[in-house]
Formats: C-alpha cells, sequence, structure tokens
C-alpha cells in the first residue's frame, strides 16, 4: 500500500460518535473505499496488469463508486456494469472518475433487475479478452477488509456487547464480527435485511429498500455468525434516517437508519450492554430520495410514526409486514430454512 493511499484511506474511517448512554454509531462518510480497495490490491497480488481492463459486477451503487475511487488514484481501467438505479448524481460521479459505465438496456423487474446485470456481465465478459473480473460481493478480500474497523472498536471503545448492521453483501458485518469474535467470543451479531430479500430466507419479491438485502446469496455472507435477524420496511428506514438525523445531526443514508432503529431499540432494552451500529455512508447521495418529502409521499413511503419495537417471529416466511425479528442463533442457512420446512 503506497503512503498515498494510507492517506487516502484514513480520511475515510469512521468516526465513533456516542449518540445514547450505550450505544455508539461507527460513521462512515463512505464505508465501500474499504473493501474496493481490499480487494483491488489482492487483484494486484495475483497478477493484474495495468493494461488488461477491469470489470466489476456492483451489487450497490456505492460498491461502484468505491471500486471508481480505487481504480481513479491508481490509473486502472475500470467498467461498471449497471442499471436503472444508477442516478443521474451517482453516473456523473463515476465518469468524473474515469470509469466506463455500460447501463442495462432493458433492465429485470423488480427482483430480476440484478439477476439481469449479472446476466449481462457475461455477455461484456465473453467480448473481452484478457480482462480481471473482481465481484467484490463474494470476493473473500471484502469482508478481510474490516479488521482495522475491528481494530479501531477494540481501542476506543473496548468491550462490545452487540454489533448492529444493515446486510448486503455481507462484508462489513460478517468481517467485523469474524474479527471481534476472537476477543470477545459471546459478542451478540444482529443482522438488518428488508423484505423481499432473500439473505435470510424471505421469499424474493420487490425490494423498495436499496443498498440492503439481496435477490442471490452472496458469497461473503456467513449465516453462522448471527444471532438476530431484522426485517425494516423502507418507510421504516428513510423514517428512521430522517429521526436519526434530527436527534443526532448525523446526515447518512438509508441503510444507516435501519441500522440505527435496531440498534437504538437494543440500546433500550438492554441497558448495561455496549452497542455498536455500522452506519455506512453520509446522505449526500439520498436528498432526492430520504430527505424530500415529495418522493416519500409521492412513492407511498411517507410514515407518520416509527414503531416502538419489532414483531418477534419464530421463521423468516412469518415476518412483516413491518418491523420483525428472530433469533437466528448462529445457525447456517440451510439449517434455518430446513426448521421451517421440516418435510
Amino acid at each position: 500500500m503506497t503512503a498515498q493511499d494510507v492517506t487516502v484511506l484514513d480520511s475515510y474511517k469512521p468516526k465513533l460518535v456516542k449518540v445514547e448512554d450505550n450505544l455508539t454509531a461507527a460513521a462512515f462518510r463512505f464505508m465501500k473505499i474499504f473493501p474496493a480497495a481490499f480487494c483491488l490490491r489482492r487483484v494486484q497480488e495475483e497478477g493484474w496488469t495495468e493494461t488488461q481492463p477491469l470489470i466489476m459486477q456492483t451489487s450497490s451503487c456505492n460498491m461502484a463508486l468505491g471500486a471508481a475511487m480505487i481504480c481513479n488514484l491508481h490509473g486502472f481501467p475500470l467498467t461498471i456494469i449497471s442499471d436503472s438505479v444508477c442516478g443521474d448524481l451517482l453516473r456523473i460521479r463515476l465518469e468524473g472518475l474515469n470509469a466506463t459505465l455500460i447501463t442495462l438496456a432493458e433492465p429485470g423487474v423488480g427482483s430480476e433487475c440484478q439477476k439481469t446485470r449479472i446476466d449481462q456481465i457475461e455477455e461484456v465478459r465473453a467480448r473481452i479478452p484478457n480482462h480481471w473480473w473482481v465481484n467484490l460481493s463474494d470476493h473473500p478480500g471484502n469482508p478481510g477488509a474490516y479488521g482495522f474497523f475491528a481494530a479501531q472498536l477494540i481501542e476506543e471503545l473496548g468491550q462490545i456487547d452487540y454489533l448492529v448492521g444493515a446486510v448486503g453483501s455481507g462484508g462489513s458485518v460478517c468481517g467485523t464480527a469474524g474479527f471481534l469474535r476472537e476477543l470477545f467470543p459471546e459478542m451478540l451479531a444482529v443482522g438488518v435485511d428488508t423484505f423481499g430479500s432473500v439473505l435470510f430466507g424471505q421469499p424474493r419479491q420487490t425490494r423498495r429498500l436499496r443498498g440492503i438485502g439481496s435477490a442471490v446469496l452472496p458469497q461473503n455472507l456467513d449465516h453462522s455468525l448471527f444471532d438476530e435477524v431484522h426485517w425494516v420496511t423502507a418507510a421504516e428506514a428513510y423514517k428512521a434516517t430522517r429521526r436519526l438525523y434530527q436527534k443526532t445531526f448525523l446526515f447518512c443514508g438509508e441503510t444507516s437508519g435501519a441500522a440505527w432503529l435496531v440498534a437504538s431499540y437494543l440500546a433500550r432494552k438492554n441497558s448495561k450492554a455496549r452497542v455498536v451500529c455500522i452506519l455506512p455512508d453520509d446522505g449526500e447521495l439520498y436528498r432526492g430520495t430520504v430527505y424530500n418529502d415529495q418522493y416519500l409521499r409521492r412513492e407511498n413511503l411517507w410514515l407518520a410514526h416509527l414503531p416502538e419495537a419489532p414483531r418477534e417471529v419464530a421463521f423468516p416466511a412469518d415476518a412483516g409486514p413491518g418491523w420483525s425479528f428472530m433469533h437466528w442463533g448462529r445457525r447456517e442457512y440451510a439449517e434455518v430454512i430446513r426448521c421451517e420446512n421440516p418435510l
């Protein structure tokens, strides 16, 4: 890692903000730059050269931006395949970093959009010889990138009882929890998902909440690390994000709001426990959605009040229609699904 890399990454390290007596928020400016840097460094070590085009599938637009930042820093060519979710602001930022952006001509509908993107990426790979394929959702360097973060939490906070984070690729929560469990084996890891995501056994459906959940199971998601799983709606996440800003002045995206909603509940319920929640990015890309009343009302995402607590369920299929949770119990995915469908 060059001195320039260190300087850039240090500027993006999270601030640990005490938002309640026993709740600390790890507020990142932009978290995805860390797995992007770590994975691309691994690619270099595996023999990638600057003359070969790099193709990356994006599981989220933020991961694409992180890769674009690191590739631009080193002068690496980057092609990103995205879909209609990539808005104008993000497109400008990606192209400003010299990334080549390919947008799906005919994106899939709802939950099929992610699968359609994967299919088209295979078509593009077949047309471009001598390329490197870095799938950051499945690359083992993704969770490995969070060792520095776990060390920061230990150094500044010491004992941690709960780690709460939204789950997409599984990298941040699984990586951080895996490192922390080496010192705190009893620490509880809590994943936050959304309805329609298949990550924890919900049926695949159209998801309104972006940056959280998935239509496919990523290889980086280690289900056996999780003690609890919570599912929240898009409206609940948006309302929580606005509430987080009003209470703490932390201007974040909806993924952060979803994590804070769950973490705040756990902190109230367990007053003697030290709770940490991961807030992965700021709210700049979400001014037109989360922080836009007209958008929320037009999309039927306006919520007057947040629920005080989630509804407990025994199986993933029982979750909903609003905020729900279940005791996952550090079980593998197949074990939970088998218990839900014994025949």
